[in-house]
């Protein structure tokens, strides 16, 4: 049987929950931004005035400030999102229970054995669209098709509040013409790369050779061939059931420009130790440090380090990341904000057999960690902290506010 799989996407979430909550800010031009004090000043949401500026989402907000001056910001309420999120996936719900979340706006849901009881697929989209809308308040887009990949593409063609239809026989009309960039899984980078040999459309990549095109990209390009031509065969996952967790990161855009290596070490400390906190609370150690720097001109760069031995140890994980940046980084520039990741997970009770020694100061280093948990968990996260710290002023950042859980992709 063939598959019928949606993709829900809510139209401007941020903003849209905004000016639903305040209705005065929907004729006006506006944007969800972090803080502008703090350099977060990035466009999260805009509602469709600012959109008729030409205000994009991910742009800074002194650019959009320059398309409209008159331009009003919001700094995001995350719990208000987390709320209107859970609301409409209620709505999901009474349709199915194979809904996989893809981020807090998007959702895959598979309507395949639903028909008998709602009707088809397209029938179910815009049952869904219309409840959205009246009991919500806000508006959704939905792709229908018979595969994930093209679902999302659907959901991505007619905003705001519309329903594409995506089937087996009209894809290659519907979806061939499409950017290349447009594809999930293509990127900047990616993008660049297929436009060297002459890729510039979905259809383009879908018609190259499949071994030509895994030569150029190995199985990353093979896998884009298959989006391309229709034959995505992954499944949605039932509501409740979780991402297999990959990786666990954090990075921050700091309040001031880094710039010499002890600004560096404070803030490796500071995003190692809400890392860390994270690894044992979701019960897994690491043994890859990944860091992501990204200077004032917002080129960035990505180096990772293994450990000998896996960890959920905030020291081990910061000297690591020292390590590999002291390695990696020569102050060409000064630096905006910095990232640091840990994959390679496994459980924590996970058998290794370092030295005597080594085994002996891991324990005591994860024991101290764990003291400091319950300290921070009882009294807060700055009732105890490193000296290290102490005695830099870029200590206000909280990173204990802003995890990041990578979810298992499609690249495994």
């Amino acid at each position: 049987m063939t598959k019928i799989i949606l993709h829900s996407d809510l139209n401007n979430f941020y903003a849209s929950v905004e000016c639903r909550d305040t209705p005065s800010l929907l004729t006006v031009p506006m944007v969800v931004c972090g803080s502008k004090e703090k350099r977060h000043g990035i466009v999260l949401a805009k509602n469709y005035p600012a959109k008729a500026y030409g205000i994009i989402t991910g742009e800074a907000v002194w650019q959009a400030l320059k398309k409209c001056p008159s331009l009003v910001t919001v700094p995001p309420r995350l719990s208000l999102y987390i709320e209107y999120s859970e609301r409409v996936r209620r709505i999901y719900r009474d349709y199915t229970n194979l809904i996989e979340p893809f981020g807090i706006d998007e959702c895959w849901l598979d309507t395949t054995a639903s028909q008998s009881l709602f009707g088809s697929g397209l029938t179910i989209a815009n049952i869904i669209r219309e409840r959205v809308k009246k009991e919500i308040g806000i508006t959704v887009s939905i792709g229908v098709s018979f595969n994930k990949i093209f679902a999302k593409l659907g959901s991505d063609i007619k905003k705001p509040d519309a329903v594409t239809y995506i089937s087996e026989q009209n894809y290659r009309e519907v979806i061939w013409p499409l950017p290349v960039e447009e594809l999930l899984y293509v990127g900047r980078a990616t993008k660049k790369k297929l436009h060297n040999i002459g890729i510039h459309t979905i259809g383009e990549l879908a018609m190259m050779p499949f071994k030509y095109i895994g030569d150029y990209l190995g199985k990353y390009g093979q896998t884009l061939w298959f989006f391309a031509n229709g034959r995505d065969e992954s499944c949605v996952r039932e509501d409740g059931n979780e991402s297999v967790i990959k990786s666990i990161g954090n990075s921050t855009t700091t309040p001031r420009d880094l710039v010499c290596l002890e600004d560096v070490k404070a803030v490796c400390y500071l995003l190692a130790d809400s890392v860390a906190k994270r690894l044992r609370n979701h019960n897994f150690k690491g043994r890859t440090v990944q860091i992501y720097i990204r200077d004032t001109e917002l080129a960035s760069i990505t180096r990772q380090g293994y450990l000998d031995h896996v960890t959920c140890s905030s020291y081990d994980i910061a000297e690591k990341a020292i390590e590999l940046f002291i390695q990696n980084w020569f102050w060409h520039k000064k630096i905006r904000s910095l990232g640091l990741k840990v994959t390679d997970l496994v459980p924590a009770g996970h058998y290794m057999q370092p030295t005597f020694w080594g085994l002996s100061k891991l324990q005591k280093r994860e024991s101290i960690d764990l003291s400091l948990d319950n300290i921070r968990d009882k009294y807060g996260y700055y009732s105890i902290r490193r000296a290290l710290l102490m005695k830099n002023d870029l200590t206000a950042i909280n990173p204990e506010r802003d995890h990041v859980i990578h979810p298992l992709s499609y690249f495994r």
